[in-house]
């Protein structure tokens, strides 16, 4: 009765080393796909999140800045024109 064990035990090496090799074609397509993305990414110039949020935040606080100056103008003219 050993032969249909020794059968059942290497048809579990042979499906174990099948899901192995599986594993692994799968890692090294996700890592070709992110690296082709990320080229394709930077080749069009896209900026990262980082950059985006500090030019936003520059954006933000020169708005802030033109409206105290613009506010400094009025009450000037306001004293001005009276």
């Amino acid at each position: 009765m050993q032969g249909p064990n020794r059968l059942f035990d290497d048809l579990s090496k042979l499906m174990t080393n099948a899901m192995g090799v599986a594993q692994g074609a799968r890692t090294e397509a996700e890592t070709a796909m992110k690296g082709w993305m990320d080229r394709w990414l930077a080749d069009r110039d896209f900026v990262t999140r980082e950059e985006f949020d500090a030019v936003r935040a520059m954006a933000q606080k020169a708005r802030e800045e033109n409206e105290a100056l613009k506010a400094r103008l009025d009450a000037i003219e306001t004293r001005g024109g009276r």
